[in-house]
């Protein structure tokens, strides 16, 4: 694909981080299984601790919640490997995350432990943020030109840190001017732009997002912002009509920002 241009009046660049700085299968492949792996060997190494309890609490009540709700919960089978209360209440917390994940859903007490196993599975260099090649060789370019950048993730910003502070080019979290997630609004809603836009101190026009979904490309360009649709391997498919109405580039090197040297 042939270089982009951004607009001359751009001071801030923002950046999806799935399917745009990192690969789709990073999260898919090692993140989430890494949970499924290692979560009943976590918790029996953490149990007593009181960060662990105060996430067990908070699935405990969103499991209360879910009933109240009527909502369908997982199911414990009586398993006779299970010889005491710890190992049985272990299991079903094991459980309950297992089935939330399963059922893709994104509730605070699972992203709570799960931010506190990865931030120990960074920590201890067992997990490293894959970025693309082409990624941090942009970023600080596009600084050395006087622009900011940002990141906007449905993952909480803890989850961001880590993926950039543990990183498989090392630490690059000094690159980055701050993280937004979806505390400030849904990426697919217009509204969010416009929030972040106030609290980097520009207008909406002075900002361009970086994206791989056309859903979150068009709230953004709804609100005034500069869109650049990011493809890369195993990203969705564009659309005929997508593909004629966004930019798109393959790579962070094709982009240029006018009347910047």
């Amino acid at each position: 694909m042939a270089t982009v241009s951004i607009p001359a009046c751009t001071s801030a660049l923002l950046l999806d981080i799935e399917g745009t700085t990192t690969p789709i299968t990073f999260v898919k492949d090692i993140l989430f299984p890494y949970i499924r792996e290692h979560l009943e060997e976590y918790l029996s190494n953490h149990w007593e601790e009181d960060e662990c309890k105060q996430d067990v609490h908070l699935l405990k009540k969103q499991f209360e919640e879910d009933m109240r709700q009527h909502r369908s919960c997982p199911v414990h089978t009586v398993d006779q490997t299970v010889h005491t209360d710890e190992e049985k209440a272990i299991r079903e917390v094991v459980d309950n995350v297992l089935w939330q994940m399963a059922a893709d859903r994104k509730s605070t007490a699972l992203k709570q432990i799960q931010g506190h196993m990865w931030r120990a599975a960074y920590a201890s260099g067992r997990i490293k943020g894959e970025v693309y090649q082409d990624v941090t060789p942009s970023i600080r370019r596009w600084r050395s030109q006087g622009l900011k950048v940002f990141i906007y993730s449905s993952g909480s910003v803890e989850a961001q840190k880590l993926l950039f502070g543990y990183s498989v080019e090392g630490d690059v979290l000094d690159l980055l001017d701050g993280h937004f997630d979806t505390s400030i609004g849904a990426k697919v809603d217009g509204k969010s732009y416009e929030r972040i836009a106030e609290r980097i101190g520009c207008p909406t026009e002075e900002i361009t997002f970086l994206t791989d979904i056309p859903r979150e490309a068009k709230a953004a360009e709804e609100a005034g912002v500069n869109v650049v649709v990011v493809v890369r391997p195993g990203n969705m498919e564009l659309t005929d009509d997508e593909r004629s109405h966004y930019s798109q580039v393959t790579s962070f090197s094709q982009l240029e920002v006018t009347g910047r040297v």
